[in-house]
């Protein structure tokens, strides 16, 4: 099935804007334009739009992506370089999970502290928490905050 550049951009849920830049910038060398000169997306456009979309979120730029689409369109000779590519970036957002793990860590620890001293009416006295009064799922985010090597 065809579609325009704002139904594909609303069944990816970005801009019909973002697709018109992925164009000029030439990471769309498949999508097809009409006698009229508008882009023609057809259903297999999608999976190449989201491994753009994808390759973004994990922070490639925009000439790094344009780079993966070239290596697409050469096509078998150019597999180990893709492959590759993948796997840095998989590892990167391995990474990256982890560090947002442990912020979600400090995140639910520090909830807990001001629930408690929301219910003490002051932070005072909470300072000087001992790791045993701290609920033990979030005594690593505790340690870690207070510089301590956790166990």
């Amino acid at each position: 099935m065809l579609c325009t550049v704002g139904e594909m951009a609303k069944q990816m849920g970005v801009p019909a804007s973002t697709l018109r830049y992925y164009d000029k910038e030439g990471l769309l060398p498949f999508v097809e334009r009409s006698g009229g000169g508008i882009r023609v997306f057809q259903d297999k456009d999608r999976a190449a739009l989201a491994v753009i979309e994808c390759l973004k979120r994990t922070g490639l730029s925009i000439r790094e992506i344009k780079a993966f689409m070239d290596w697409c369109q050469e096509g078998d000779d150019t597999i180990e370089q893709r492959a590759a590519l993948m796997e840095r970036q998989r590892e990167s957002v391995r990474e990256q999970i982890a560090q947002m793990q442990e912020t979600l860590s400090l995140l639910d620890y520090k909830c807990w502290y001001y629930n408690q001293a929301k219910l003490a009416g002051t932070c005072a006295g909470l300072e000087d928490l001992s790791r045993e009064d701290v609920p033990v799922e979030l005594r690593p985010a505790w340690e870690k905050a207070h510089g301590l090597k956790t166990k």
